[in-house]
């Protein structure tokens, strides 16, 4: 991927331009065997203790100086995907798709914004599904409300469960 430059914005160390001149080529394909070499350590997800009404460990409050990186790439036994309107309580029937796991000996109910897993689970009754083990890409997004949201941003490994 030709790159500009490195484009860090606070905590989002990560950030590149990409050069808009050239297309993405794929050069090969990485052994879901060899990703374990490319986890994070298990640790907690930046910060932990903080829930909004629907979910678990799913943001930090801001500000919060400490936090430098925006993306975690973890290893999990198991996931469950549930599939529910969050707000129906209060008049909202919009439903949305949330991944519940334990990492480190923290619980997280995360939203799910994988376009391939949301776009396949909306498509399904309200529930709650096992994926079993899989990879997450946890991203801390922008921020929103005095807090940074923690989401699942890409799931590996889990395609039969789509």
């Amino acid at each position: 991927m030709p790159v500009i430059r490195h484009c860090p914005q606070e905590y989002q160390s990560e950030n590149w331009l990409l050069h808009s001149g050239y297309y993405w080529r794929k050069r090969g394909t990485f052994s879901l065997l060899e990703l374990d070499r490319l986890t994070d350590a298990v640790a907690p997800l930046w910060a932990n203790g903080h829930s909004a009404y629907n979910g678990r460990n799913d943001y930090v409050p801001l500000p919060t100086p400490s936090i430098h990186t925006s993306l975690r790439l973890l290893c999990v036994d198991r996931m469950d995907i549930a599939v529910f309107a969050p707000g129906e309580a209060f008049g909202n029937s919009k439903r949305r798709v949330q991944g519940r796991f334990e990492h480190g000996g923290d619980r997280y109910a995360l939203w799910i914004t994988d376009p391939n897993y949301e776009r396949a689970y909306l498509g399904k009754i309200n529930g709650e599904y096992g994926v079993g083990p899989c990879y997450l890409t946890v991203s801390l997004g922008e921020p929103y409300q005095e807090a940074c949201y923690k989401l699942i941003a890409a799931i590996i490994g889990a395609e039969s469960q789509i």
